[in-house]
C-alpha cells in the first residue's frame, strides 16, 4: 500500500512544477519583479464566466491558456483587447483552475489560479 503513494506523489510534485514561471533572466526587471500582466480578474469564484483585465503593454500575439488542476487544457485565446471574457461552459465543473499568460513563443508571463463553483 505505501509503494503506491511514491508514484503518486512524484506525478503531483511535476505537475505542479509544470505550472511554476521560466526563471529567465529576460522575463525578470532587473531590481524585482515586473509590473503583472493580468491586472483584475473576476468573479473569483466564478460560476459560468470570468472576465481577465490586462495591462495596456500586454501584446496582441500573447495567449491565456487555462488548465483544470489536473492539468488538462481547458482553453486557449488569444489576448486581442484589454478585456477578456471567458464562458466557462459544461466542461468546467467545481474545483480550481489554473491560467497562464504566455507569449508568442510559449514563455510563461504570468500565472495564477481561480475557483469555479457549479
Amino acid at each position: 500500500m505505501r509503494k503506491s503513494y511514491l508514484p503518486i506523489l512524484l506525478s503531483f510534485s511535476f505537475l505542479i512544477s509544470s505550472y511554476m514561471p521560466d526563471k529567465d533572466k529576460d522575463a525578470y526587471a532587473p531590481f524585482g519583479d515586473p509590473e503583472p500582466k493580468i491586472t483584475h480578474f473576476y468573479p473569483n469564484p466564478a460560476t459560468t464566466y470570468i472576465n481577465f483585465n490586462f495591462d495596456k503593454s500586454v501584446d496582441k500575439t500573447y495567449t491565456l491558456q487555462i488548465y483544470s488542476f489536473i492539468g488538462k487544457k481547458m482553453t486557449e485565446t488569444r489576448v486581442t483587447d484589454s478585456k477578456l471574457t471567458i464562458t466557462l461552459d459544461d466542461s468546467y465543473y467545481r474545483g480550481i483552475y489554473v491560467y497562464q499568460l504566455r507569449d508568442q513563443s510559449g514563455r510563461m508571463i504570468e500565472s495564477g489560479k481561480f475557483q469555479v463553483i457549479k
